[in-house]
């Protein structure tokens, strides 16, 4: 059987708030304790946005800045996984067979908790946790997250469909 394999890349990232904020630090669906949330409209979820922006690269349809805004703007809703969902809606009959994401921050410490976030969101796009790989850096202070003010996340998603 004949198949089409597609490739997107997704990247995004967010600057934290102040230490006083009360919003949280939320990364793949998973709230971070002890670190202030991201300034952003909605809940400012990095890896979820990245991954929106991948499937972006793979359909064309534009999640975040689109559909993203409208859910978040005229309907209050900031939970990036509701994003999610409705980018994954956009696939039509691509499959995603594999989910690569890294992280780039120095903070929160993201060691103890990558088999959870892989965990989280295999759950969130219906995939087997062997299907999605996470991966983080501090960045060695190179960078504005490396310097610990904020996160940012690249992804990459393979899709197949049968022709």
């Amino acid at each position: 059987m004949k198949q089409r394999v597609r490739t997107g890349i997704g990247q995004d990232s967010h600057r934290f708030l102040p230490v006083d904020s009360t919003k949280p630090c939320i990364l793949a669906g998973i709230i971070f304790d002890h670190t202030p949330g991201f300034n952003a409209n909605s809940d400012g979820d990095v890896i979820l946005h990245a991954i929106c922006n991948a499937i972006t690269s793979v359909t064309g349809v534009l999640i975040l800045g689109d559909i993203a805004d409208d859910l978040c703007l005229k309907d209050g809703i900031t939970d990036s996984e509701v994003y999610l969902l409705e980018a994954m809606k956009t696939l039509g009959k691509q499959e995603i067979s594999h989910v690569a994401i890294t992280i780039e921050g120095k903070k929160p410490k993201f060691k103890s908790r990558l088999l959870e976030m892989r965990t989280n969101i295999a759950r969130i796009m219906n995939l087997d946790v062997t299907q999605v790989g996470v991966t983080a850096t501090s960045g060695e202070g190179l960078t504005d997250f490396g310097c610990g003010d904020g996160v940012q996340c690249f992804v990459i998603i393979t899709t197949q469909e049968d022709l």
